[in-house]
């Protein structure tokens, strides 16, 4: 069993800080059904504006200070909830389908949870989607989430990777990904 303590809250800051998005988690296998992860996020974070289609998303604020911001489907900010354990406000339900980010105002960390594996459950980004909006007047939703998704997996393979020291098997990801379009 995992103890979440001070003990791991400051090994994850440490982790946070030279990783290059600013940020860790605590997943172990990209095979979980759902997504529970505990994130250090560091002043600086780049969370860029995304969505979950699918689910909801449950952010605790465990220590720290940052902002939850809510956009509309052109980009426009429609809400800021600050989070901030020592004035009592702990956290938020991000509602299925809302664009968000987060904006960091000092070392923290969250637990979020929502539903569907990492990179196959349809999150993309704003930016994602209104490049969809301008290239393609079709229906090719399709398409674009199955290249993301297979980004994003692509992509969590390699931080894996790069916490434990061994690159052997993103470089069988790496093969097999590339041979899905051959």
């Amino acid at each position: 069993m995992k103890q979440i303590d001070k003990e791991l809250i400051s090994e994850l800051f440490d982790k946070a800080l030279v990783n290059p998005r600013l940020r860790i988690d605590l997943r172990t296998s990209s095979d979980d059904g759902g997504q529970r992860m505990l994130n250090a996020l560091m002043p600086g974070t780049n969370v860029p504006i995304h969505r979950h289609p699918q689910s909801n998303e449950n952010v605790i604020l465990l220590c720290g200070k940052m902002v939850e911001v809510l956009y509309d489907n052109e980009g426009v900010e429609t809400e800021r909830i600050h989070l901030d354990p020592s004035l009592g406000i702990y956290g938020c339900v991000v509602p299925t389908d809302a664009w968000h980010t987060a904006e960091v105002l000092e070392p923290s960390v969250i637990y979020e949870a929502r539903d569907g594996k990492y990179g196959q459950d349809s999150s993309e980004t704003l930016e994602e989607y209104k490049r969809e909006l301008i290239d393609s007047p079709n229906d090719t939703s399709f398409y674009a989430n199955s290249l993301g998704d297979l980004k994003k997996n692509i992509e969590y393979l390699i931080g894996m990777e790069r916490q434990s020291g061994s690159m052997d098997r993103l470089h069988l990801c790496m093969f097999l990904a590339c041979s899905m379009f051959l």
